[in-house]
């Protein structure tokens, strides 16, 4: 059995503040060929899925789809706010290597 990915309190928070669950959306994120490394993360608000993962708290929701699932297996999605910006991230233990922006991987 894989390990589930973890969502940080700060990312709920996140989609608290921006009021995800109030307009009926998820957070999804999914995995997709293509990038500069291979594969690349989708992250947005979304409707929800039979199919999906859902992983809640305080009523704010993150889903990640069934094929997307193994390539996540215990990442963790945080939101974090930088100097260039603020945005949702994952740390993802199976990536063996990513691009400067984070947003593509390989493994």
């Amino acid at each position: 059995m894989q390990i589930p990915p973890k969502v940080t309190d700060r990312a709920y928070a996140r989609l608290s503040e921006i009021g995800a669950a109030q307009q009926g959306k998820v957070l999804r994120v999914a995995v997709e060929g293509g990038g500069c490394s291979g594969f690349q993360y989708e992250i947005k608000l979304d409707d929800p899925s039979d199919d999906d993962l859902v992983l809640e708290h305080s009523g704010e929701r993150v889903v990640v789809d069934s094929v997307s699932q193994p390539f996540l297996a215990g990442a963790v999605i945080d939101f974090t706010e930088e100097l260039i910006g603020a945005r949702f991230t994952i740390e993802n233990p199976n990536a063996t290597s990513s691009c400067g922006c984070g947003t593509s991987f390989s493994m």
